[in-house]
């Protein structure tokens, strides 16, 4: 059985707008992968994260990713980087073995998701025992009396951890909190405070920095233009204008092609209202999403002229980038070359 359907608008959209603005080879920096058996019978944790993404896929086996990417992107070869779930309904202990097994059978790169309460030693030993380049965190998991609105990036990612990471010359693949997202003050003073004091940290900033739609942006890549080190994945974004503004400030040279699969396998078109991201989804497709402010279902024509949320993201940086005057080299550099140069450093460090 076919893991998912690829209809005939999706084999035209990829032809007439993505086959030949994708490179042959590309590494996608952010994806997970998981297994529904990693579940947990009971957990009291806080829900502070949107609950759509988990009506895409239960889990997302190594297998799952591979067949997704032999269905979307038919020619290309795409290599992964691999990390599990980042909520505390799964075993993260058990998630974390499964990705380092994973990326040991098939060559992959890997991140450990990883717990703020870890100590410095523990923190490392676990990453340099598993075989990973570093950590993926998540404000899930900051300290359950911390209300969602208020978490802040040290919460979750602590300073005796980014000691060891600045230490290591590891990665840190950052989400992060707070309403305000990419123009948060508190976000961006600590995203700087932390290029700053950990300059061989190598950051990772996640959907560029949650800017789904223009009013997340505020004066951001005013202040971020001025930095040096930290790179950005456009995982699980389609805004044109976020990737305008991403590309003038800091150039393709730090920008990342990233997916968040599975929920890319999404069937949608997103929209931005009144500064609010809404998916548009085909009617019952994906169960009752009637209470989610971020779904919303449509029919007949308008929902058959649907295709995946991954092909909508990638020909929204393909429409910013030839805005922008992006040349073959740089896409080049966007889709494989920084990210195997991000991955190879940390890899000749481990091999040293």
């Amino acid at each position: 059985m076919t893991l998912f359907e690829i209809k005939e608008v999706d084999r035209a959209f990829y032809k007439e707008r993505l086959k030949d603005f994708l490179p042959e080879r590309f590494i996608d920096i952010h994806t997970h992968v998981w297994l529904d058996s990693f579940r947990l019978q009971t957990t009291n944790a806080p829900v502070r994260a949107v609950t759509w993404p988990y009506l895409v896929a239960q889990e997302n086996p190594i297998e799952h990713l591979f067949e997704t990417y032999r269905l979307m992107f038919p020619g290309k070869e795409v290599t992964p980087l691999i990390f599990s779930q980042v909520s505390l309904e799964y075993d993260i202990n058990a998630g974390n073995e499964y990705v380092s097994n994973c990326a040991k059978e098939h060559r992959l790169p890997s991140l450990m998701v990883t717990m703020p309460g870890q100590s410095a030693s523990e923190f490392e030993e676990g990453i340099e025992r598993g075989g990973f380049l570093g950590c993926k965190v998540y404000l899930n998991f900051a300290e359950s009396y911390i209300p969602e609105k208020e978490i802040r990036i040290y919460d979750f990612l602590p300073p005796h951890q980014l000691e060891v990471l600045n230490r290591r010359g590891w990665m840190a693949m950052l989400h992060i909190p707070r309403d305000g997202r990419l123009k948060d003050p508190v976000n961006l003073a600590q995203m700087l405070e932390i290029e700053r004091k950990y300059p061989s940290l190598k950051l990772i900033i996640a959907h560029v920095g949650r800017a789904y739609c223009p009013e997340d942006v505020g004066n951001a890549f005013e202040i971020l233009a001025e930095t040096k080190n930290m790179v950005f994945d456009f995982s699980a974004n389609t805004n044109s204008y976020v990737f305008e503004q991403l590309i003038k400030a800091v150039g393709p040279k730090r920008i990342l092609f990233g997916s968040d699969l599975p929920i890319l396998r999404l069937r949608t078109k997103r929209i931005c209202e009144n500064g609010t991201y809404v998916n548009l989804v085909p009617k019952g497709l994906y169960g009752d999403v009637s209470g989610d402010k971020h779904m919303r279902e449509i029919v007949d024509d308008e929902a058959e002229k649907l295709t995946f949320f991954m092909y909508e993201e990638i020909d929204a940086f393909r429409l910013a980038a030839e805005s922008q005057g992006l040349n073959r080299s740089n896409i080049e550099d966007v889709f494989y070359h920084n990210a195997k140069s991000l991955i190879d450093s940390i890899d000749k460090k481990n091999s040293n």
